[in-house]
């Protein structure tokens, strides 16, 4: 397999789109998690040494448990012969101690973990969420927000699990199963070889547990990915669903999803079922060959009740871990396979990185130019060889059919992509030279989405600049027109305007995005269909405005109404990723090219 075909096949099962995987990959996943884990846990490494002490603590008071008790029948009661009452009060007061530390080592040991495990999940998605929302729009176009929301939520409440009782579980299972072995070999070899005749089957059941587990956990997170990706985008476009009265098929493909999750939950139930009996059945036909043939050696007078009692107990305590170890499967392959997914987020690097050497940008002009650019998305050319530059505080219309490529540039101008040849340059300096802090200071995007985040009018407007005050954000409002209808609502710039905005109208929310760019005071200004939103009295009311807040900043309007580009200095008129076109708009009006044809037919649509 090649590097790249690699790489892909990496992608896809961090996105979880991809479960049989090769073994290459496979052995990739697992270094990357346990890579991940060590990291997250370097920083507790010192917690961690205490809880070790007291789990060994506390296996140590529950592991003298039996052998107290074996002591106290054979020194204290002496089965045959007449008792030592002092003895056996001595051995129940050591037997009390025993308790007691247990149940103290315990205590501390609880808290300890449980407060690594919580200091582990908080700096896991504090760094998840931070490196997510840094990475570049190629990562969102391929990770649904389904997919995203599962990462920062289902997968880390596997890892949850694991740390909570998972891994307290297989340390004492460890030490319980090494420590008992040697206690019942201590205790009487002979039946020390009878117990451990089981070994080979106990061994045998646990390795066909841990490849099928494997198998089905990860099955289970790929199919409980799909259950959330449905969730949330049917509920995110709940209105076309009411629309299109798409019910139907979405309740019908929920079936499927469902239908997945609960035959992989059934698999992997199917597969506990087994193993846990199966240990159970072991450790009991275990016990009854001890208990046959340590019978009879103490009928022979070989071996004290004391010892056999001892034994019986602690082949309990061994078999018991083993089948607790099913259920640690459980939990530590849905960690596994949850983990996996989250190194692979991880691992995601952006593809427009930081440069190593920048060049401060804090007070840029405004020139823009492409040199030379081709772009392409994933191979597919979008722009073919453009070149142009515009001075600063000139305004620039882009224009064109659909998949022109308009929306592209737009988007190479804020360096959400760089090109695949050539150069987008700020001032003359090559965007990908320049801090992404300055170059997000320098140029300020309004797309048609118009996106609002719960919370106030006002603190929407201030979003474009925080250090704002109330005044210039009021200011910013009312050169865009937005002023007025602010004041009508019920709180004014204090009204909430719930999730997404939907307090307010679509063009409501345009206006407010106008605002929040124009408070921002970008040198370079994008408007992408910015007013696709906008009814005709408000479209009026914002290019008014559009042409004042618009002089001295460079600006690009991508826009299908040709009424917003009337306002612009120079047409770029756009065919195929190609400039095809590039003048003013009246002059560009009386030659019988591209854009005269798109203006004859929009004029047409008003009529």
């Amino acid at each position: 397999m090649s590097a790249a075909a690699r790489a892909d096949e990496w992608r896809g099962v961090a996105a979880g789109e991809v479960d049989d995987f090769s073994p290459s990959v496979a052995g990739l996943l697992r270094r990357r998690s346990r890579v991940l884990l060590a990291r997250l846990a370097r920083p507790y490494l010192g917690s961690m040494a205490l809880a070790a002490v007291l789990i060994l603590v506390r296996s140590a008071g529950y592991l003298a448990l039996p052998y107290l008790i074996g002591l106290g029948i054979d020194q204290g009661i002496r089965p045959g012969r007449s008792g030592n009452p002092q003895t056996l009060v001595l051995i129940v007061g050591v037997l009390a101690i025993a308790l007691l530390v247990n149940a103290l080592a315990n205590y501390a040991f609880m808290r300890v973990s449980g407060r690594i495990g919580a200091n582990i999940l908080f700096n896991l998605r504090r760094t998840l969420f931070a490196h997510v929302q840094e990475l570049s729009l190629s990562f969102f176009e391929r990770y649904t927000s389904g997919r995203i929301i599962s990462r920062l939520t289902s997968d880390i409440d596997a890892l949850n699990e694991l740390l909570a009782t998972g891994l307290t579980s297989v340390i004492t299972s460890l030490i319980s199963v090494v420590a008992i072995t040697a206690i019942l070999i201590h205790l009487d070899v002979r039946l020390g070889m009878v117990a451990l005749v089981a070994m080979p089957l106990v061994v045998g059941l646990t390795y066909w547990f841990r490849v099928n587990s494997a198998r089905s956990y990860r099955a289970v997170r790929r199919a409980i990915v799909l259950v959330i990706v449905h969730y949330v985008e049917s509920l995110g476009g709940i209105r076309a669903v009411h629309a299109f009265r798409r019910e139907p098929r979405n309740q019908e493909i929920f079936e499927d999803v469902n239908a997945r999750y609960r035959d992989a939950n059934i698999w992997s139930n199917r597969l506990a079922s087994t193993f846990g009996p199966a240990i159970n059945l072991l450790g009991r036909l275990t016990t009854a060959a001890v208990l046959l043939y340590g019978g009879y050696l103490v009928v022979q007078g070989q071996l004290t009740l004391g010892v056999l009692t001892a034994f019986v107990l602690y082949l309990r305590q061994f078999f018991d871990p083993m089948q607790e170890l099913s259920q640690f499967y459980n939990v530590f392959q849905a960690a596994g396979a949850a983990l996996e997914k989250l190194a692979g987020v991880i691992e995601e690097a952006p593809t427009v990185p930081e440069p190593s050497s920048p060049i401060s940008m804090h007070e840029a002009k405004g020139a823009v130019a492409f040199d030379h650019v081709t772009f392409a998305y994933r191979e597919k050319p979008v722009l073919h060889d453009i070149d142009f530059s515009v001075p600063a505080g000139a305004v620039v219309a882009l224009v064109g059919e659909t998949g022109a490529g308009k929306t592209t540039m737009a988007r190479l101008i804020a360096r959400f992509y760089d090109p695949t040849a050539g150069r987008v340059t700020l001032d003359g300096v090559d965007l990908r030279s320049i801090t992404v802090q300055d170059l997000r200071r320098a140029v300020v995007v309004v797309t048609q989405e118009s996106f609002l985040f719960s919370g106030t009018v006002g603190e929407n407007i201030l979003f474009g600049r925080p250090s704002a005050t109330r005044g210039e954000m009021e200011q910013a409002a009312r050169a865009i027109g937005a002023h007025d209808f602010i004041m009508a609502m019920p709180n004014g710039y204090d009204t909430d305007v719930r999730r997404r905005g939907v307090r307010l109208s679509s063009g409501q929310r345009q206006l407010v995005a106008f605002a929040r760019a124009f408070l921002a005071d970008p040198r370079v200004l994008i408007l992408d269909e910015a007013t696709s939103s906008l009814d005709l009295p408000s479209e009026r009311l914002v290019q008014r405005a559009l042409r004042t807040l618009l002089r001295g900043r460079t600006a690009f309007i991508i826009a299908h109404r040709l009424s917003t580009v009337e306002v612009a200095d120079r047409v770029l008129v756009l065919d195929a990723g190609r400039i095809v076109e590039d003048g003013a708009p009246a002059e560009l009006r009386r030659d019988d090219g591209r854009y005269s044809s798109l203006h004859r037919a929009w004029v047409e649509s008003l009529a």
